[in-house]
């Protein structure tokens, strides 16, 4: 399924947050959204997903509009995990993940044997099944992170968008979600922090600043060391390798007296 944005212009608060925003995601692509605080990263992660609902005319799938789609049909389309996920009621674990066969149920029907093999699929991918049985306020920020992950991969979507998925995970779990991501048989739109983790797991790029994308396409050809000094103002070294990107960083010399002041 292809999911596309033509002419997106959100204003929150008089305050214009994305700005003409036009964009094409294919079907299996794993695109990574960078970009300062700021920037509009989530704000469109959400219009992608349809949640910023005067604009869903403009996101379409598969060129029909979301806001055409009935909310139980677009949620069997596409998964969206917030940055900071809340759970109400006091939920286990393996119950959080059951909340992503709901799209799939019709009223009053029990459990069937699909339901029972998404949900235990995605505990076992997110590595949950030791913490099946705890309760969501046990539970600390990464397991909570994972958590809502496998709620998200239950509900077996055919796209799956992430807000900062690495936040509060070690790194062992972000190497291990960014494989995950990496692997799987679906379209993936993910918004990250860490440049390296996006140049060496996503297949595509896109770039926002002050509200607009600056740029689009494969991480060799968005993550140059000029754009990185452009975007976040820091000087980096881009190292090349065959099957990745490392990528090093410089603290800007104008920086230094304010450290030593700070450190002082």
């Amino acid at each position: 399924m292809t999911l596309c944005v033509t002419g997106l212009t959100v204003r929150l608060h008089a305050r214009t947050v994305l700005e003409e925003i036009d964009l094409e995601i294919a079907a299996g692509q794993v695109v990574g959204l960078l970009g300062p605080n700021g920037s509009g990263k989530s704000t469109l992660l959400r219009s992608l997903a349809g949640l910023v609902a005067r604009h869903a005319q403009q996101v379409t799938l598969n060129d029909l509009p979301l806001a055409a789609l009935p909310l139980k049909i677009r949620a069997r389309h596409i998964a969206f995990v917030p940055q900071h996920a809340e759970v109400e009621g006091d939920l286990s674990v393996e119950q959080i993940v059951r909340l992503g066969r709901t799209p799939w149920r019709r009223p009053f029907q029990g459990r069937n044997v699909g339901d029972e093999r998404a949900v235990e699929e995605a505990i076992a991918l997110m590595q949950l099944a030791p913490l099946r049985n705890r309760l969501w306020r046990q539970l600390s920020g990464g397991e909570r992170q994972r958590s809502q992950i496998a709620r998200a991969l239950a509900q077996q979507p055919q796209i799956l968008i992430l807000d900062e998925p690495t936040n509060h995970l070690d790194i062992e779990y972000q190497l291990e979600l960014m494989r995950l991501i990496s692997e799987l048989p679906i379209t993936v739109v993910v918004a990250l922090h860490d440049l390296n983790l996006a140049a060496n797991f996503c297949t595509r790029l896109v770039l926002l600043k002050s509200g607009r994308v600056v740029a689009s396409g494969s991480p060799a050809a968005v993550l140059t060391p000029q754009r990185i000094q452009q975007t976040w103002g820091v000087c980096a070294c881009v190292d090349r390798q065959e099957t990745a990107l490392n990528i090093r960083y410089a603290m800007r010399a104008s920086a230094l007296p304010r450290l030593r002041r700070n450190v002082g």
